[in-house]
């Protein structure tokens, strides 16, 4: 059966957004374990019972946080019909601009990434969440269009969909999450080309 919850989130109303800004600025200040649904609702400037009546608890809040970060990802860019009819190298670079100016600058999703990663220890089910949802879905779809489109010449499509991914994230975590422009430099376009030239031959 198909997840509601995205759609749920395309729905909520503007207190409920307000609600799940508040959670995350608390879950990123305190963690997981140390954010109270009290603390939330302070910082949310909700009464308690009015974030109940949103979201049954923290888990489910948590919850609903993926669900949003997924909601923000770009989609159009992964339709499989569009990708397959360009040429294989023009699809992979048009997916890695798309996915890298998505997260460009974009805090509140490198704080809920950091977020996701730092409590994976201790609350191992929400990171699985988070896993299954956001990731592994766009991992299934590169792995058939290294699969199927008739450019590609991948003897292992997943592991190919994995190289290109995994250099995206990489990418991304050392130049924006971990601050490192300065320190490990590399020009975008360059970065892309160079990628798409290891997969396409």
């Amino acid at each position: 059966m198909t997840d509601p919850r995205p759609q749920l989130i395309r729905n909520l109303t503007d207190k409920a957004l307000l609600i799940l800004e508040g959670a995350l600025k608390t879950f990123a200040v305190r963690g997981y374990a140390a954010s109270s649904m009290d603390r939330i609702a302070a910082e949310a400037g909700v009464s308690k019972p009015t974030l109940y009546s949103y979201f049954q608890d923290k888990e489910g809040l948590f919850k609903a946080l993926i669900c949003q970060f997924i909601q923000n990802k770009p989609h159009a860019a992964l339709d499989e019909s569009l990708l397959m009819q360009a040429p294989l190298r023009d699809s992979l670079k048009y997916l890695a601009r798309t996915l890298l100016d998505d997260t460009t600058g974009k805090q509140p999703q490198f704080t809920f990434i950091r977020l996701v990663i730092g409590e994976s220890e201790r609350f191992p089910n929400l990171a699985r969440t988070f896993l299954e949802q956001a990731h592994k879905p766009v991992l299934e779809k590169l792995t058939d269009l290294f699969a199927n489109h008739p450019d590609s010449n991948a003897t292992d499509p997943e592991v190919s969909a994995r190289i290109f991914g995994g250099s995206i994230i990489h990418y991304m975590i050392t130049q924006e999450i971990l601050h490192g422009r300065d320190l490990v430099p590399m020009e975008r376009d360059r970065f892309i080309d160079g990628l798409v030239d290891v997969l396409v031959k």
